[in-house]
């Protein structure tokens, strides 16, 4: 091992500016990342209009890049780990600006669909490899600053992604999303890539691909099912089948973990509860944050007939919490646990999320401003602080394998979130349709998956039974119910984290101390 290949990460704040910069290129990655995810979201009712497809087509749009994205983020980090994260995040963050720009060229939404695939690979192991990387060159409470910032970054590309994306499509269309995340991205690999040293892991054996490819297989047939359940029904052959090749593939993933010398997911971590409350952080933003960042774009657009730019902007009472309330709860860790200050905000996320309930179709935009703000403002607590307690649970030469694990369960979680969450809307509206038009049958069922994404006018066409109000009438009680299962969700995640991480814990000898430091 020469002295090139593993560099001890440094005390202290960066001792130059290069780490600065190297900061700021992967914050501006983790800005890339999200705003292609949310301006994909906004940008379907555009694309719908101009390409036309169906509703499932349109659905993976997204899907397609959080399946890919997420499901080989572990794959990602091993190889980060074994050939380098310099060299990983560089071939990441680049083919990832070129895919961009064939996505603004996309002749159909199948190639969309495909694109947007392929382009959740290179999302992975620029986000993987750059997170490493990250965690090499800084230490001690420089790197908890370091890993807040980077959090909070990911979590504006999220939020602002929307208005971004609006102002964008209202002034040149919805190609230009995709221009800009290209351009974006080049930025992000010109600045940081040449200032990066290279780390990797000396022990690293390589990719359990045995173990990618199942834990693949479970994800993608789970989301595939679950997509196409509102349309099949959940009794149907193609859709039990596929549940039932998700269950058998994690199953057969477990078994592979379990066998293998070096997992590409240490299952024998789950048995650790702070382990375990660390990945129910993103997972509990996923239900009181991520969900509203899609679902009500398409809401405000598709049925309150707002224009992109104005949805945009309203979603800034969600967002501008995110811009203070991350890094200012992460200088609270000196005081007080960081498992108690999550806890806390899915407490007021939850709050929040009943408040929204209240709100209906056509009340003034003004009604939304205060429920939405205190719901950011819950959310962002517990999302200023999981990347830092990430990294907390394995060596630091094994950073990749902890963001491949963290980031897995933050971004997978977001793909099957969200479709189980338009599922559940789907069916939600199907039945309050079913009691205004009992004998709508298929074109029942395709009106709700048309609401479910924020279309109206095709919802209409399919079900012409129904009135414009009646649907709209739909749609709002289905939304209703949706947010008080989210709700639940949230409080649900605040008392699992208060359970597994609110007190101090003895931390195994193989966590840094400064890792021990913040987690405690």
């Amino acid at each position: 091992m020469t002295p090139k290949e593993i560099v001890p990460a440094r005390g202290g704040p960066p001792a130059h500016g290069g780490s600065l910069l190297i900061l700021a290129a992967i914050c501006l990655s983790a800005l890339v990342l999200p705003l292609s995810f949310t301006g994909g979201a906004v940008a379907t009712p555009a694309i719908g209009r101009e390409l036309g497809g169906s509703s499932a087509g349109l659905t993976w749009i997204t899907n397609a890049f959080m399946l890919s994205f997420g499901s080989l983020l572990m794959a990602a980090g091993a190889l980060a780990d074994q050939f380098g994260r310099k060299r990983m995040f560089a071939a990441g963050i680049s083919f990832y600006s070129v895919l961009s720009l064939a996505l603004a060229f996309a002749p159909s939404v199948g190639w969309l669909d495909v694109l947007r695939a392929v382009q959740g690979i290179a999302a992975a192991a620029a986000l993987a490899s750059g997170t490493a990387a990250l965690a090499q060159e800084f230490d001690g409470h420089a790197r908890t600053r370091a890993f807040s910032m980077l959090g909070t970054t990911f979590g504006i590309g999220l939020a602002f992604g929307p208005l971004i994306a609006g102002g964008l499509i209202d002034a040149f269309g919805w190609r230009s999303v995709f221009v800009l995340t290209a351009v974006l991205g080049t930025i992000a690999m010109v600045f940081g890539v040449p200032r990066m040293r290279e780390t990797r892991d000396p022990g690293a054996q390589g990719v359990d691909w045995p173990g990618a490819i199942t834990f693949t297989a479970t994800l993608v047939l789970f989301t595939s099912a679950v997509i196409q359940a509102p349309d099949s029904g959940w009794s149907s052959a193609w859709v039990v089948g596929m549940l039932s090749g998700s269950v058998a593939s994690l199953f057969a993933f477990i078994v592979i973990e379990n066998s293998v010398a070096r997992p590409m997911l240490d299952l024998s971590l789950f048995r650790v509860p702070r382990f375990v409350g660390v990945q129910i952080l993103p997972i509990g933003t996923c239900y009181c944050y991520i969900v509203l960042v899609v679902m009500l774009p398409l809401r405000f657009i598709g049925v309150e007939g707002m224009s992109e730019i104005q949805a945009g902007l309203l979603m800034i009472a969600l967002s501008a919490p995110m811009l203070v309330v991350p890094i200012t709860v992460a200088s609270l860790t000196r005081w007080m646990p960081a498992g108690v200050l999550s806890g806390i905000g899915f407490l007021i996320a939850a709050v929040g999320l009943h408040w929204l309930s209240l709100y209906s179709v056509g009340d003034s935009m003004f009604a939304l401003l205060a429920p939405m703000v205190v719901t950011g403002i819950g959310a962002g607590m517990p999302w200023g602080l999981m990347d830092g307690l990430s990294i907390s649970v394995v060596p630091k030469e094994r950073a990749g394998m902890a963001a491949g694990i963290f980031n897995t369960a933050r971004v997978a979680g977001e793909g099957i979130t969200l479709a189980i969450v338009s599922a559940v809307l789907a069916g939600l509206a199907a039945a309050n349709l079913g009691h205004l038009v009992p004998d709508g049958g298929a074109q029942l069922s395709e009106a709700a998956q048309r609401l479910a994404t924020g279309d109206m006018a095709r919802a209409v066409t399919a079900l012409p039974a129904a009135t414009h109000e009646q649907l709209a009438a739909s749609y709002e009680e289905a939304f209703r119910a949706l947010l008080h299962i989210l709700t639940g969700i949230t409080v649900i995640s605040a008392i699992t984290v208060f359970a597994f991480l609110s007190r101090t814990a003895v931390i195994e000898e193989t966590v840094s101390p400064e890792a021990t430091e913040l987690i405690n």
